[in-house]
This record gives structure tokens, sequence and C-alpha cells, in this order.
């Protein structure tokens, strides 16, 4: 569950130390919204009006290939940006942004940000330096989709998205094959022989991790965090 409902806005920009950044015209246009697990708070292709600070929780990022495969991109915890290159650029959405868990993100919406904030050099500043390293970020997750054996990449998935609670819906392996970058056959090898070693159990649509540990030295800490 999302802890401190109690916490402000303005709480939360003094959290991460990004209160001077925004006007306190501009704060008052924000607003603080909860975000339930298995929610989709953006879709590839899609037209975005605002732009998310996520302050609580964790999202997974993931886009559609030109062959239609959907691959992993990263996972975002606070604090983080999502919908800043769609703002820059004017652009349909790049990415696909779900919840994995409960998660609170404030909304900012870009006509406040393009009436407000566009000669404003803290926040250019900021908004810089968020980006590069999102670029910077977006390469390695790549290369990881590329470079590393398909051992490494679903037990870096499963340590991904079981953050609170050790088991995941496995109804659909196609998808989770698609995510990670293999075929659904391979993946199926992968867990069985993760069930064997007594890593994971796989019964009932669920995937349940049993130990974490030895996920976690497969993966290398080469997790797509």
């Amino acid at each position: 569950m999302v802890k401190n409902r109690e916490q402000t806005i303005h709480d939360y920009l003094n959290q991460y130390g990004i209160a001077s950044v925004f006007p306190e015209r501009v704060q008052r246009s924000m607003q603080l919204e909860n975000l339930a697990l298995g929610d989709c708070l953006l879709s590839q292709g899609d037209i975005s009006q605002s732009l998310y600070l996520l302050v609580e929780g964790k999202l997974k990022i993931s886009m559609l290939s030109p062959e239609g495969k959907r691959l992993i991109l990263a996972f975002k915890t606070p604090f983080d940006l999502i919908g800043d290159i769609e703002y820059i650029q004017q652009c349909p959405l790049i990415n696909t942004v779900e919840v994995v868990t409960d998660s609170r993100v404030i909304r900012i919406p870009y006509e406040v940000l393009r009436k407000e904030m566009e000669n404003h050099v803290p926040w250019l500043q900021f908004l810089l330096g968020t980006i590069t390293q999102k670029f910077k970020m977006k390469s390695q997750a790549m290369n990881f989709n590329l470079f590393y054996p398909v051992d490494v990449r679903l037990a870096s998935y499963l340590l991904s998205m079981t953050p609170k609670q050790p088991q995941l819906d496995s109804a659909s392996l196609i998808d989770i094959a698609d995510l990670i970058g293999t075929s659904y056959r391979h993946l199926n090898r992968v867990l069985q022989q993760f069930e064997k070693a007594g890593w994971i159990t796989k019964k009932r649509g669920k995937i349940t991790v049993l130990d974490r540990s030895s996920l976690l030295a497969e993966a290398g800490q080469n997790i797509y965090e």
C-alpha cells in the first residue's frame, strides 16, 4: 500500500529537494494522484497532456518495437519524471507506463509548464539533467536486452516485478517473453530450470519467488533498475 497519504504536494517537493524548481503559482496547478497495482498510466502512441512526478511506488516502462515485440526499458522508482521527453518534443507517447506497486504521482499539465516555465532557468537545468540521465539509462536497458542471456534477463524481471510480494501473474507467458526479448519456448525452459533449482514455483497461473538471493546471484546485480 502507498504510505504517507497525509503528505501534501509541497511535502513531496521538499522531500526530493525540488521545491525551488517550481514557483508557487505552478505548485498550485499540481494534482496528487494515487495509482493501483496493474493500472496503465500511459500508453505508447497516445497523446499526453501532463507531466508526472513519481513520488511513491514503482512503474514499469516498456516499448513496442516495429516488429510488434514489447520490450522492457526500465523500472522506475522515486524520484523520476514521466512524460518529459514528450513535453519537449510535443510528440505522442514514446513508451507504455504501467504500475508495478501502488504508487503516487504528482500531475502537472503541460499547458501550465509551457506558460509559466519555458524561461525559468532552474526548471530548464533540472529538465536537462533528468533527460540526459534518461537517455543513458535507455541505452543501458537496450544493451541489457541485447547482450545478456535469457536466464539473467528473466531473473532480473522476476526480481523487479516482486519488490513487495513474492507472486506475479504468469497467465501470459508470451507477454513476459516479449518483454525480456526471448521466445515463449525458451522462456518456459528457463522457468523450468529455475523451478528445478528451487528458486520459484509456477502453478495456478502464478509464479512465486522462493529464493530471491539465488535469483539476484543469477542476475549478477544486472537488474533492470
